[in-house]
């Protein structure tokens, strides 16, 4: 990632998914690279060859909102996508870098009280980058992923056990990477963001030509399709909120269409799990290095952790 022209990627990575039919012009003769010509998209959105070439080459990064727009419609940019672009535009002048915090990210405990008091519904949070900070009980038998301590990015990515689980995987993640993307926004050089990328770029062909497409997507509701080793096939609702005030964490809850057979295959998980929920002790949440898979994040320390 060039932190210096996010801009500029930007705009190479869309040209280049952008076929010339799709904006009705010839795709024969020889092309050296896939998608539209620097050139083809220049004259589509009524600006000159040589300030697009600026404009991608990180030479000029202050076009006008009118100019981005007409970018946006030559690429076929959707509305979160167009967003986006514009918002990439304030890194020329190079702001003051986000303040980190010195610690990871603290889950308030009216989220750990909540959550922990649906037997029924999994849920858990997740920072910016996808760490796990808290799960109820039965999101930790949903998953071994489901619990603080797991990057969700690393291992959807890295872990068979994960590609098993969701039937959707291929859905699962596109769709990840693009709201990473999306949550990221002009912050690329973000240190530990740089370093996921860095990771997961060399050791996943996927996660590279998923980063590279440069797809923006907010987080959404969906349907998760998953294959439980216990229960079998189960399709859950899952939505992701917002906590106000976190720096950035979401709330995670599935949850199945009451009376529908997922419902029932969710409340067998919990009564297949009863004893193990039984046992998890506050002294279990002390001790996180014991389940942090090598490489994961961290867990954040704090009284009155997650469980039951």
């Amino acid at each position: 990632m060039d932190a210096n022209n996010v801009l500029g990627e930007f705009l190479r990575a869309r040209r280049e998914l952008v076929r010339p039919e799709d904006v009705g012009l010839s795709g024969g003769g020889l092309r050296r690279v896939p998608g539209l010509r620097r050139e083809e998209v220049a004259t589509l959105a009524g600006i000159s060859s040589d300030y697009y070439l600026r404009l991608e080459q990180g030479r000029d990064r202050n076009p006008s909102v009118q100019v981005l727009e007409a970018l946006a419609r030559v690429l076929r940019l959707d509305a979160d996508a167009t967003r986006h672009l514009v918002g990439l535009t304030g890194t020329g002048r190079r702001p003051a870098p986000r303040r980190r915090a010195a610690k990871p990210a603290q889950v308030p405990m009216t989220i750990r009280k909540l959550i922990d008091g649906w037997p029924t519904n999994p849920a858990y949070v997740q920072d910016r980058y996808t760490d796990v900070l808290a799960a109820n009980a039965l999101c930790r038998a949903l998953s071994p992923d489901y619990v603080p301590g797991v990057n969700l990015l690393r291992s959807v990515f890295l872990d068979p056990a994960a590609r098993e689980l969701h039937r959707d995987w291929e859905d699962l993640t596109a769709g990840i990477v693009a709201s990473v993307r999306a949550r990221a926004g002009a912050d690329v050089d973000d240190p530990r963001l740089v370093e996921l990328v860095g990771e997961l770029s060399l050791r996943s062909e996927r996660f590279r030509v998923l980063w590279g497409r440069h797809d923006v997507v907010p987080m959404r509701a969906r349907v998760s399709k998953l294959s439980h080793p216990q229960v079998g096939d189960l399709d859950l609702y899952c939505d992701k909120l917002d906590i106000g005030s976190s720096d950035g964490l979401l709330l995670v809850v599935f949850h199945a269409e009451p009376g529908s057979r997922d419902a029932e295959l969710l409340g067998l998980l919990g009564s297949l799990n009863a004893p193990e929920f039984a046992g998890h002790t506050k002294a279990d949440e002390q001790q996180p290095r014991q389940r942090q898979r090598r490489g994961d994040a961290p867990v954040a320390d704090e009284p009155n952790a997650d469980g039951s």
